[in-house]
């Protein structure tokens, strides 16, 4: 069966759920969105889309409607938690392209106007319950659904990846993460700022035109936290957790009336991205933790290769095995470098961490161009050419 004769469920209405729909639907197929909340939305935080996921949204035709709702980066500064520079990184040449920092919420309009756009129809409250692969799809209210392939981008308790893959157990990284937006009240300019602490370390860039500041602030912790994005805190509980930050860190957190908390979780990649009619994409098929910020360009990247791989000729199955074998090594690599970056900010033993910081701000002062280009294997990859 052709893309173009296909009948498409998409379950889950985030960020690569609706890339996935607008794409599949420009090549012709017929697409349904199932989103089980009452309205596209997400909950307000910032994300940040680098060259590799941005060249995904040109070639969907929605690069103007982003630069319209975002900041374009120009630099990456590390600073001691204190709030001595360590280093800084340019962002203008990296990667071949532009760097993005926009609102959770911004993005998933832009994608979502776009599907619409592109004959998606979006259904709403739409809760999927169970999924029999190359069957049908289990709605919550009694009703089956049934289409030619189920795309599974639901995220990290994806009901698709159960049906394909059995339930696996997360295990808990021992380390937590706050997310709040606050007005960028010292008026910051388009960079991100990490500060690192021993045991902890904050991000912070801005938002809706400079508008607002994104904030995560992630600490060690032994104990365990609910894995959810949508968990309040008491604010006081953060500011005390970063009280002997900074003064800029300060007049950040001193700024938030309203904080999610979340525990960070690793999960395995998944082994099997597809099956009899249904496949995987985006966090339903490799979460990762947010150290290298490329959930959302993976996702991107994941949409625009499945749309092509069906727009190819051949069996279904074959198709979506060509898919899988296009990203799961790339996805790997990228879960691998996230799950391993976060120590860097978080060395305690004052010796080590001044011995990091100190090769830091000689190799940005020698050699800056190779420490800006490390991860050019990110960045620089082009689904869109091929890659």
């Amino acid at each position: 069966m052709q893309l173009d004769s296909m009948k498409i469920v998409v379950v889950g209405g985030g960020i690569g759920g609706l890339a996935a729909a607008r794409a599949l639907a420009l090549r012709g197929a017929e697409v349904t969105v199932f989103e089980q909340a009452e309205a596209i939305r997400e909950v307000g935080a910032g994300l940040q889309v680098s060259p590799n996921g941005f060249r995904v949204l040109e070639a969907l035709g929605l690069g103007e409607a982003l630069r319209a709702v975002s900041v374009r980066g120009q630099a990456v500064r590390l600073k001691d938690y204190r709030g001595g520079e360590v280093l800084r990184l340019d962002l203008g040449g990296i990667g071949r392209g532009e760097y993005h920092f926009v609102h959770r919420a911004d993005l998933i309009d832009v994608l979502a106007t776009g599907a619409r756009a592109a004959g998606v129809k979006i259904r709403l409250l739409q809760h999927v319950e169970r999924v029999i692969p190359g069957e049908r799809l289990a709605l919550a209210r009694g009703v089956d659904v049934q289409a030619d392939l189920v795309v599974g981008a639901d995220g990290l308790h994806s009901v698709v990846r159960q049906a394909l893959n059995g339930t696996v157990a997360p295990f808990f990284t021992q380390q937590v993460a706050w997310r709040a937006v606050v007005p960028n009240v010292a008026v910051r300019g388009p960079e991100v700022h990490v500060h690192m602490g021993p045991h902890r370390h904050v991000v912070s860039y801005p938002l809706r035109g400079g508008a607002a500041l994104n904030l995560v602030a992630v600490q060690e912790r032994a104990e365990w936290q609910a894995e959810s994005w949508s968990q309040r805190d008491d604010p006081d509980n953060l500011r005390a957790a970063f009280a002997d930050f900074g003064p800029e860190v300060r007049e950040m957190l001193g700024q938030v009336e309203t904080v999610h908390l979340w525990g960070l979780f690793r999960h395995p990649v998944a082994k099997a991205w597809h099956g009899p009619g249904a496949v995987l994409l985006g966090d339903a098929a490799h979460p990762t933790l947010p150290f290298m910020a490329q959930g959302a360009s993976m996702a991107l990247e994941d949409a625009w290769v499945l749309a092509e791989a069906l727009a190819g000729s051949g069996p279904l199955e074959a198709r979506l095995a060509g898919y899988q074998a296009r990203r799961e090594g790339r996805v790997r690599k990228v879960v691998g470098a996230a799950g391993s970056n976060a120590w860097k900010y978080h060395l305690s033993f004052p010796p080590l961490r001044w011995a990091a910081h100190t090769a830091l701000r000689l190799g940005g002062a020698v050699a800056p161009g190779r420490i800006a280009h490390q991860f050019d294997w990110i960045y620089e990859h082009d689904v869109v050419g091929g890659e």
